[in-house]
């Protein structure tokens, strides 16, 4: 494990995420790591590698949207404890073809977006969503991944 990635748990719920991404729960880890150096940030992450149908029950019983969608975070209730983020690999592997994009790289992204909304990013208005979106390209670019932003890719739908 590398330095700051040691309050960073990584559960993987769903063995089909590791015919999809090698070693995610490393990338995961990284990706959370990255963010929230980004953001100037510390805390404990819990970060669920999951399947559609938890992510879709997390969502409805959270949102009240009773959908699957690609990433989740929940702002954590405890001093120390920054929140936990959630990924439904279903979603995440189709948005990832659809788009072209490795579904390594799209992972590294969507739990990066997850871990800057705990450490107090969001993209509700224009200027946020902008400053968020620089915030995920520089972290992308710290783990060696491309831009997500590049070329028209989509917005995270969280």
């Amino acid at each position: 494990m590398q330095s700051g990635e040691a309050g960073i748990t990584v559960v993987l719920a769903t063995q089909g995420w590791r015919a999809t991404v090698p070693q995610p729960e490393a990338l995961a880890r990284r990706a959370v790591a990255a963010a929230l150096r980004e953001a100037g940030a510390e805390g404990a992450v819990t970060v669920l590698l999951t399947d559609d149908a938890e992510v879709k029950r997390l969502n409805t019983g959270h949102r009240d949207k009773a959908k699957p969608t690609n990433v989740l975070s929940f702002p954590g209730g405890l001093p120390g404890h920054l929140g936990d983020i959630a990924l439904a690999l279903g979603v995440v592997r189709r948005e990832a073809r659809e788009a072209g994009r490795r579904p390594a790289d799209h992972l590294a992204h969507l739990v990066a977006h997850g871990a800057l909304h705990l450490a107090g990013h969001d993209h509700l208005e224009a200027g946020e969503a902008r400053r968020m979106e620089q915030a995920e390209a520089r972290v992308m670019r710290r783990l060696g991944r491309p831009n997500p932003w590049k070329e028209g890719r989509g917005r995270p739908a969280t």
